[in-house]
């Protein structure tokens, strides 16, 4: 992914799902990811945030990981 330190920290953002708020601790490098996902689909991050959850088995970060890894695993 990345050198940078910073990318190994967490950091925590809320989303709403189903009409309720929840939040998501994920290392910087994953939203980092994840963001560039959504920018390429033109959609917003809450809405790619809602794409994985419909269609995730187990926790939702461990979700948003999976799919930023397979994202990676595809662009190269």
């Amino acid at each position: 992914m990345t050198n940078d330190p910073n990318d190994h920290t967490f950091q925590k953002r809320s989303v709403s799902l189903h009409g309720h708020k929840t939040s998501v601790s994920l290392e910087k490098a994953f939203w980092k990811v994840l963001e560039e996902v959504a920018l390429s689909k033109n959609i917003s991050l809450s809405q790619l945030i809602k794409e994985v959850d419909e269609n995730r088995h187990g926790n939702l970060a461990s979700a948003l990981r999976l799919y930023a890894l397979g994202h990676l695993t595809i662009a190269k």
